[in-house]
């Protein structure tokens, strides 16, 4: 499956923590968006789609989440919940996103801006994309 976890060097004194990310440094693309979720509702499912081309780097600067990611053949579950870990998700992943905690933000940095042509939003039709992709 094309997606691994980042973890970032997080600097620090007494005074504090910080976690920089930097596009093209610590992770693999040149950032072109960003944007951040939150107040979601701990039984919520979010996502539900897969992006053709798109790379997303994933995290939880506040509180966590499950991450359900599905390449056609498997389906793996990962939880963010340290805020110097990102999951970093290629292209064709089908992705769905739960069980989030009362604070939880999910951050997103992505390789493109908005292109609403890049999703697959049916599952079926995501099942048939990777399909004929592999044959």
């Amino acid at each position: 499956m094309d997606y691994e976890l980042i973890d970032f060097k997080v600097m620090g004194d007494e005074t504090g923590s910080l976690v920089a990310i930097e596009g093209l440094k610590n992770i693999p693309f040149e950032v072109k968006r960003v944007y951040y979720i939150f107040g979601t509702t701990s039984n919520a499912v979010r996502g539900k789609h897969a992006h053709r081309n798109l790379q997303q780097l994933i995290f939880c600067p506040i509180g966590s989440c499950e991450f359900t990611l599905d390449n056609g053949v498997e389906r793996k579950t990962v939880r963010l919940q340290m805020p110097n870990q990102g999951l970093y998700i290629k292209s064709n992943v089908w992705r769905e996103f739960s069980a989030f905690s009362p604070d939880c933000v999910v951050m997103v940095l992505a390789s493109a801006i908005y292109d609403e042509s890049d999703y697959i939003r049916d599952y079926q039709e995501f099942l048939r994309e990777v399909t004929s992709s592999t044959s």
